[in-house]
C-alpha cells in the first residue's frame, strides 16, 4: 500500500492522540513509604492524595472543604453530632466495597491509643463512630469542633480497609481515581487509571511521578521534555528562562508550608526564651529568600499562612538586628556563644537556607555545626527522636498551629497555656471567635520565640504549555490529578 502524505498525516494525528492520555510528573521528594495514616512525611500526600487515597471530605484546589466519600452530612444542634452519608457504588482498588464498616475502622484506627497517626490530634475529639447503616456514618465528639470537616480532609484521614491496611506502607490500595501500579525506588511511582471509579473519571490513562532532588538534573529534565511537569521545581533562580520559552507555562503559587528554624525547646540552651529570641534576631529573612529561593517566598513571624484571612503580621518581633541577638545571648549567659547543630534534610530550602543561616548565626557567636541529613534519617533521628538542637524544614500541613499544643512533637512546645487556647478554639464554632483565638495563637508562639519563622514557601511549577489542569496553590501537600488533561 502507497503511503500517501495524507495518510502519513493522519497516522501522526492518531499517534500524538493515542499519546496524549499519559503525564510524568516530576517532584523533588520521595516518598520513604505510601501509607499516609502512618507516615510523617509529605512526600506521601504529594503521590497519593486524591489519585489513590480519598477522605470523608477533601480539599478543592482553593483550599475550600468539598465532600468526598461523603456526599453530605448533617451536624447536631449542639455540634457533637456529624452524620455522614456515603456515595453508593464505592469500591477499593482490590475490587472490595467501601462502606461504613471502612470508615469506622480508619477513624478508630487513627485514634486508637497504638495509632501511629503522624497527626493523632486531629482525631482526639471523636468520642465513638458508629455504623448506622452501610452508608450511613454517625460521629459522635467529646465537644465541639470548628475544624472537624476540615480535619477530615487531611491525607492522614483517608479510609482504608481492615483488609488491606496492614501492607499500605507498600502496596496502598484506596478508592481513588487512580490505582496504583508499580514503585521503582528512587526513581518513579507509576498509577494507572481506576476504571471502576465512582466519580468523575481520570482524563488521563497513565501517571508517572519521577523523583529528581538535584536542582541542576531538575532543570536538565524539564529543559529536554522529559518531564511534562516539574511541581515544586527546585531551583527558582531558572524560572525567567522558562518564562521566556514558548513550550513552557510557569505557574507560582502559595502553599501551605511554614519554613521555620525549628529550635528545640527541651534541650539547652534553647529551652532559654532568651537564647531562642537571639537566635530569631540573629536571622535576616530577606537575604534567605533572596539567597536561597532566589526571591520566591513571604517572610512570616508566626506559624501561619499569610494568605489566611487570620493571619498577623508578626515579622516586627524578630526583626533582623545581630546587635540585640548579642546582647540576649549576653544576658542569658554565653556571652561568648555556644555551639549546637543545624541538621538538614534534603529539600534545597533547607540546604540552601541552611549555608546561610550558619553564616548568620556564626556573626552573633552561636557555631551551627551542618550536618545534612536524607529523609528516612532526618524523620527517623530528628523528627522522632528529636536528637537536633537546630533544623529548618517547611510544614506544609494546612492551618498546623495546633501541633504547637503538643509537647513531644519534635520541637517540644507544648506551653499549658497554648495547649488550653486551643483546646478553646476547637470548641469554638463561631467565625469571628475563631479568628481571634487564631491570632492569639500567633502572638503567643511568636512571643515565645518557638521557632525562628523564616519564610512561606511558594510552589513554582513548570509545565509543558498544553497541560490543563494542573494546580496553581497548593492548600495541602498534593499533586491532585484527578481533573488534569491534555489540550489546546
Amino acid at each position: 500500500m502507497r503511503f500517501t502524505p495524507i495518510l502519513a498525516a493522519l497516522a501522526l494525528s492518531a499517534s500524538a492522540a493515542a499519546a496524549q492520555d499519559a503525564i510524568t510528573v516530576a517532584i523533588q521528594l520521595e516518598p520513604p513509604n505510601l501509607d499516609p495514616t502512618a507516615g510523617a512525611a509529605g512526600a506521601i500526600d504529594s503521590v497519593l492524595y486524591s489519585n489513590v487515597y480519598e477522605g470523608l471530605t477533601r480539599f478543592a484546589s482553593d483550599g475550600s472543604i468539598i465532600p468526598g466519600l461523603a456526599r453530605e452530612w448533617e451536624i447536631s444542634e449542639d455540634g457533637l453530632t456529624y452524620t455522614f452519608h456515603l456515595h453508593e457504588g464505592v469500591t477499593f482498588h482490590d475490587g472490595s466495597a467501601m462502606d461504613a464498616e471502612d470508615v469506622k475502622f480508619s477513624l478508630d484506627r487513627a485514634r486508637a491509643e497504638d495509632s501511629t497517626n503522624a497527626q493523632k490530634g486531629l482525631f482526639a475529639p471523636i468520642e465513638s463512630v458508629e455504623v448506622v447503616d452501610p452508608l450511613t456514618v454517625k460521629v459522635t465528639l467529646s465537644a465541639p469542633t470548628g475544624n472537624f470537616l476540615f480535619n477530615m480532609a487531611w491525607g492522614d484521614a483517608v479510609i482504608v480497609a481492615p483488609e488491606s491496611a496492614d501492607n499500605l506502607a507498600n502496596m496502598p490500595v484506596g478508592t481513588g481515581a487512580f490505582k496504583f501500579d508499580n514503585w521503582v525506588q528512587g526513581d518513579r511511582i507509576e498509577l494507572s487509571r481506576n476504571p471502576e471509579y465512582w466519580g468523575e473519571p481520570a482524563k488521563l490513562a497513565r501517571a508517572t511521578f519521577k523523583f529528581i532532588a538535584d536542582p541542576t538534573a531538575a532543570f536538565a529534565a524539564v529543559m529536554a521534555e522529559d518531564v511534562d511537569a516539574f511541581v515544586g521545581f527546585p531551583a527558582p533562580e531558572n524560572l525567567p528562562q522558562f518564562e521566556a520559552d514558548p513550550r513552557f507555562q510557569v505557574l507560582v503559587g502559595n502553599t501551605e508550608g511554614e519554613t521555620i528554624l525549628a529550635m528545640n525547646n527541651k534541650l539547652p540552651p534553647f529551652d532559654n526564651v532568651k537564647v531562642r529570641e537571639a537566635v530569631a534576631h540573629a536571622i535576616d529573612r530577606q537575604a534567605i529568600i533572596d539567597g536561597a529561593m532566589f526571591g520566591v517566598g513571604t517572610p512570616i513571624g508566626t506559624h501561619f499562612a499569610p494568605h489566611n484571612p487570620a493571619y498577623v503580621d508578626l515579622t516586627d518581633l524578630s526583626q533582623f538586628d545581630p546587635e540585640l541577638s548579642k546582647k540576649l545571648l549576653a544576658e542569658a549567659g554565653f556571652a561568648d556563644g555556644f555551639e549546637t547543630t543545624l541538621k538538614l534534610p534534603p529539600p534545597s530550602y533547607a540546604r540552601r537556607g541552611g549555608e546561610i543561616i550558619a553564616s548568620q548565626l556564626r556573626a552573633v557567636g552561636i557555631d551551627a555545626k551542618i550536618e545534612n541529613q536524607e529523609w528516612a534519617q532526618w524523620l527517623e533521628n530528628t523528627f522522632k527522636g528529636k536528637d537536633f538542637g537546630l533544623t529548618i524544614v517547611s510544614h506544609t500541613e494546612p492551618m498546623d498551629i495546633g501541633i504547637y499544643a503538643n509537647p513531644d512533637y519534635y520541637f517540644q512546645y507544648g506551653k499549658p497555656e497554648f495547649v488550653a487556647l486551643m483546646d478553646k478554639l476547637n470548641a469554638t464554632t463561631d467565625p469571628e471567635a475563631r479568628t481571634a483565638l487564631l491570632q492569639d495563637a500567633q502572638r503567643m508562639i511568636a512571643e515565645d520565640y518557638v521557632n525562628a519563622y523564616l519564610f512561606e514557601l511558594a510552589i513554582p511549577t513548570i509545565a509543558k504549555t498544553d497541560l490543563k489542569g494542573l494546580w496553581l496553590d497548593q492548600p495541602t501537600q498534593a499533586v491532585d490529578l484527578t481533573g488534569v488533561s491534555w489540550g489546546q
